[in-house]
């Protein structure tokens, strides 16, 4: 299919999911997913693997004029409306990459969602691993705990941006966006606590790495590579990414279609190809390739995965925005910069700005180490406002959204940053009570959209 070019693309298309937590009127995690999905009652919204998450999937848009405000308010729009109903059945809408108020006493088989699939999926896990689950994560503070379900993984929501491309420009893309996780990470962190204890900046992103790792103590000495997994090399073509599917990872949930491909193809019937999208979406690329068909007409995505949800809509908007203004660029540069960093420094940068946020030193062609926030602002935000005026974008929707990536360099205030700071002021011998306070204050910050960089300490 690669080689005879059956893939719609016209220009490229840009989506997104949200993945929200839900509590109750004191910020605590309320687990009723069922409830609230049943209140809010639109196709868009769905289930996540806990209980006390719910995810939204918007329709892709157009980047050219105002397509990214366009996005902004139909997300602001179902978010408010969802946020009424959910309020019917005792809960509340929450965008934070992980729940403050979550403890460990919350995650465990019980609270996963009633979806069979994920049951499926946590017996396959844990019959791989043939032993509970360890999670190790130190940063200002130490958690070790060990669990006997996948529902740590419940704990991190993220938003996850879609970028529909050629066959030809999708290697180009994916090592573009490889290459800006770190920076991405960064300027976005926004998950600092975990179970009480105060991580790393990303504390999401060595959280799901851990919390979806089939392989037991000896397969990891072995060098087996993790389903959560952000690779080993640049690409030259998505094939390279699904034949990797295949050679290193044993499919975890055993369906299998009656449908031939093959025959399909020969009849002039586009084939669903169920068991290696099925497959692929238990290989937890930080850059996923999504493979669809719509009308009869596939097409190809980049799915990037690396960032919190939240604080607010604007902030997500101007997530999105910087992202998408860098995919318009350096996919297209004459000196690609995955022909001039090693892919192992690309993978250093994300976990470096995962563990330190915009404090972070990351790599980058012809500047060496900088600190993270001296990168974004002398290098990617111009890039990325010359990628979106390539997309076209409108002036004025580009300088609002990049102005607030740029704030927050200036001010050093992300998320991350803000929870911590206010969980400090409302300390005391309490933590928890410091944290469900905070987390109460976080909420009514973000219904009013003002972005994050703006928030007044508490």
């Amino acid at each position: 299919m690669l080689r005879e070019s059956r893939f719609e693309f016209d220009r490229p298309r840009a989506g997104l999911e949200i993945e929200l937590n839900l509590v109750d009127e004191r910020g605590e995690p309320t687990m009723r997913n069922a409830e609230v999905l049943a209140a809010i009652a639109q196709p868009d919204w769905g289930t996540e693997l806990g209980q006390f998450n719910v995810e939204i999937n918007v329709s892709p848009e157009a980047l050219s004029g105002d397509g990214v405000a366009r996005l902004e308010k139909v997300v602001r729009d179902r978010l408010n409306h969802a946020e009424e109903r959910a309020r019917t059945v005792g809960g509340h809408l929450v965008m934070v990459g992980i729940l403050p108020t979550l403890r460990e006493s919350d995650v465990h088989e019980g609270t996963l969602s009633a979806n069979p699939r994920y049951r499926l999926l946590n017996e396959q896990i844990f019959a791989a691993r043939g032993e509970d689950l360890h999670l190790l994560i130190e940063g200002e503070e130490v958690l070790d705990a060990y669990a006997d379900s996948i529902t740590p993984e419940a704990a991190c929501t993220s938003l996850q941006l879609h970028l529909q491309i050629s066959p030809q420009a999708f290697a180009a893309n994916w090592n573009a966006a490889q290459a800006v996780a770190g920076p991405q990470v960064a300027v976005a962190a926004n998950s600092p606590f975990l179970y009480g204890r105060r991580l790393w900046q990303e504390t999401r992103i060595p959280l799901f790495e851990q919390a979806t790792d089939t392989r037991p103590v000896e397969l990891k000495t072995q060098g087996v590579r993790p389903r959560v997994w952000f690779g080993e090399r640049w690409i030259t073509s998505v094939f390279d990414l699904f034949e990797e599917n295949a050679r290193y990872f044993p499919a975890l949930l055993p369906l299998c279609d009656d449908a031939d491909p093959r025959e399909e193809l020969s009849r002039g019937v586009t084939p669903q190809l169920g068991e290696l999208t099925l497959h692929n979406g238990t290989v937890y690329r930080w850059n996923r390739p999504i493979y669809a068909v719509v009308g009869n007409v596939p097409h190809l995505r980049v799915e990037n995965r690396v960032l919190p949800a939240g604080p607010t809509v604007a902030d997500i908007a101007a997530n999105a925005a910087f992202y998408y203004g860098l995919m318009g660029v350096l996919p297209y540069a004459e000196r690609p910069v995955w022909t001039r960093m090693s892919f192992a420094a690309a993978a250093d940068n994300l976990h470096a700005a995962a563990r330190h946020g915009l404090d972070a030193r990351l790599y980058w062609p012809g500047l060496g180490e900088v600190a993270a926030a001296e990168l974004v602002l002398r290098r990617l935000l111009p890039l990325a406002h010359e990628g979106l005026d390539r997309w076209e974008v409108d002036p004025a929707v580009r300088d609002r959204l990049l102005g607030i990536i740029e704030r927050r360099c200036v001010t050093g205030r992300t998320g991350a940053h803000w929870q911590a700071e206010a969980m400090e002021a409302y300390g005391g011998a309490d933590r928890h009570e410091a944290l469900r306070r905070m987390t109460l204050s976080y909420v009514e910050h973000m219904h009013t959209n003002e972005p994050v960089h703006t928030w007044p300490s508490p």
